[in-house]
């Protein structure tokens, strides 16, 4: 039969099957396998040096393909693990838009490749079109946080209703878009607002109290130790050591795993 042959083909293929698998137990069926050539082998005057280069030869071809066959598993363990679905959180930001702080912390999320949530307060935005317009570009949502940045539920309907139109107008005329979030501030909200005036009321999960402690430090902690997987953090963009906390905060959970969204992505379905 010579070498070539279909059926030599398939005995050497099912030999290097067993070998990826059982390297041990198949190098042993291989030297009693070639034990029997070489008897033949004897009797048809082959020698024995070249039964034993052929032996050797096969034991490398066993090692080699176990070792590429290892290296596949954990190519597909590796791939199994970078298809596991990471936990997502929103960062979001009140307050601004400021004409400092904010476009420092644009620029820190764009070199990070994260993306967050404004609500701004609609007095704010005269003079900072072109930073609601950057934030809007980047792919930030950019919601409403009142004009005057007043508690709603001490406002008549009247007022209430004014001090989202009149915000939402502004955003709007930068970005072509209707308003579609809304944080009341100190989280105080008139039920039935968000069918008049078709806006999603956003509380929060996290409250940093950033405005509170200005101690970058001190905010860093207290986000790192409480948050979990779909959590809402509270933030302000319009004092420096709130931006410098909320950058740490992104890397360091970034590092842990989180992936950052919009509240967009994280609340609706």
């Amino acid at each position: 039969m010579s070498a070539g042959s279909p059926k030599r083909k398939s005995v050497f293929q099912g030999n290097v099957r067993m070998c990826m698998t059982w390297s041990g137990d198949t190098f042993f069926f291989i030297v009693v396998h070639i034990y029997d050539m070489s008897k033949r082998g004897r009797e048809s005057g082959l020698h024995r040096k070249s039964i034993l280069q052929f032996l050797g030869m096969l034991y490398l071809v066993c090692l080699i393909l176990k070792a590429g066959s290892g290296r596949e598993a954990e190519e597909a363990d590796g791939a199994i693990t970078a298809g596991v679905e990471k936990p997502k959180i929103a960062i979001t930001f009140d307050d601004g838009p400021h004409p400092v702080w904010t476009p420092k912390l644009l620029e820190g999320l764009k070199e990070r490749e994260v993306l967050a949530t404004f609500f701004l307060i609609g007095s704010n935005i005269d003079g900072n079109e072109t930073v609601v317009k950057e934030m809007y570009e980047n792919g930030h949502i950019v919601g409403n946080h009142t004009f005057h940045h007043v508690e709603m539920t001490k406002l008549s309907d009247e007022k209430a209703t004014e001090e989202i139109r009149m915000t939402n107008e502004k955003i709007s005329a930068i970005t072509g878009e209707p308003v579609s979030f809304m944080r009341p501030p100190f989280g105080a909200w008139q039920k039935g607002l968000e069918k008049e005036m078709q806006v999603l009321p956003v509380n929060w999960s996290v409250d940093t109290l950033d405005w509170t402690t200005k101690n970058a430090d001190e905010i860093v902690n207290k986000v790192v130790t409480e948050v979990k997987e779909n959590d809402i953090i509270l933030m302000h963009d319009c004092y420096e050591s709130s931006v410098n906390a909320a950058l740490r905060i992104v890397d360091i959970l970034k590092e842990s795993g989180y992936e950052f969204v919009t509240v967009e992505e994280l609340i609706l379905p």
